[in-house]
């Protein structure tokens, strides 16, 4: 049967579909809207599960406030002309202001909310795939709950956004804190929030980087002392073509192996334990000052050198950060 180009337009708006989608669907379920709307679901999640495999690594990330509740929500695409399009940002702020209206407290929460259309938000973004003909999937949620939160989108151009709650109300203090916060991308609020596997790992890489570092120390000191330059002897490539370009002796190049291989096991069996742990301690305490929130150094300050926590003081009295949330696309 003839369908109108009313119908065609109709159907469009209510499923985003493309005119020629649209009018195929209406054609086969002869009119009937409810069975045309089905197709286009159907063919959408076939298009989808044929992309099942392909790399998402676009897309777009949106933040929003509401009442005692703010959230940001990433869904991921192929491209960025897609990720770009008005259809494709618009879905993306539906199921946003779902989420913050509804509170969602999980990932699977907001796949799970209702939208406009009336299927959830995990196949309509399924539906939006088999429209563009681009996997895509909702990839990321943050929410924090609670009173004087600032919301950031780095900008302005959907990729990365932060949520920052302080203890007081502080507009111009929290949007700065959030702006810290997409910038120097902190690994916790502060050193206690570390999971400890986190801290074991990283006291464990830096025994081994000390006890690396004061055996090469030992090394070069011996080379030196045996009249040889240390820099041409650094590793076996450039002993090799140091001696090729006459720079280097092949006898001088036999006497630095065997420093470095006698050297090397003597100092490593003499190592003072106790002094490779205070150096590791001090390597475990500058991650905290890198990675904890309130310990980097602020970035937005009047050039003076102050981490975050004093500098927040310094705006009030008991200003303090309590909560923070960061999503991004690209790997950090």
């Amino acid at each position: 049967m003839a369908v109108s180009i009313e119908d065609i337009k109709k159907l469009r708006a209510m499923t985003g579909a493309g005119l020629g989608d649209v009018k195929k669907a209406l054609t086969e379920a002869e009119g009937d809207f409810d069975k045309a709307k089905e197709l286009l679901r159907e063919r959408g999640l076939a298009i989808a599960a044929k992309r099942s495999d392909r790399e998402t690594s676009n897309g777009c990330v949106l933040v929003k406030t509401g009442d005692k509740f703010a959230a940001m929500v990433a869904v991921k695409c192929e491209t960025d002309f897609v990720a770009n399009g008005q259809d494709f940002i618009a879905m993306v702020q539906e199921i946003l202001d779902a989420a913050v209206a509804a509170k969602a407290k999980s990932l699977d929460e907001v796949k799970a909310l209702k939208l406009a259309n009336g299927d959830d938000a995990a196949n309509t973004v399924q539906q939006r795939s088999g429209i563009t003909g681009e996997k895509m999937e909702i990839d990321g949620y943050n929410f924090i709950e609670g009173d004087n939160i600032s919301a950031y989108d780095h900008m302005g151009k959907h990729t990365l956004a932060t949520l920052v709650q302080l203890n007081q109300e502080n507009e111009e203090a929290g949007h700065k804190v959030a702006m810290q916060v997409a910038a120097m991308k902190p690994v916790a609020l502060n050193e206690a929030s570390v999971p400890q596997e986190v801290k074991d790992e990283e006291y464990k890489v830096a025994i081994e980087k000390t006890k690396e570092e004061q055996v090469e120390k030992a090394v070069v000191a011996a080379i030196k002392k045996a009249g040889i330059n240390a820099n041409l002897v650094d590793s076996d490539e450039h002993i090799e073509s140091n001696i090729n370009k006459g720079w280097l002796t092949r006898e001088d190049a036999d006497k630095a192996l065997e420093i470095k291989k006698t050297v090397s096991e003597e100092k490593a069996a003499s190592l003072n334990q106790g002094m490779i742990e205070n150096i590791a301690k001090g390597r475990l305490n500058k991650f905290f000052k890198d990675n904890c929130l309130v310990d980097q150094e602020f970035q937005f300050s009047d050039g003076d050198k102050i981490n975050v926590a004093d500098w927040l003081k310094s705006q009030a009295k008991d200003l303090e950060v309590i909560d923070y949330k960061r999503f991004t696309l690209s790997a950090d």
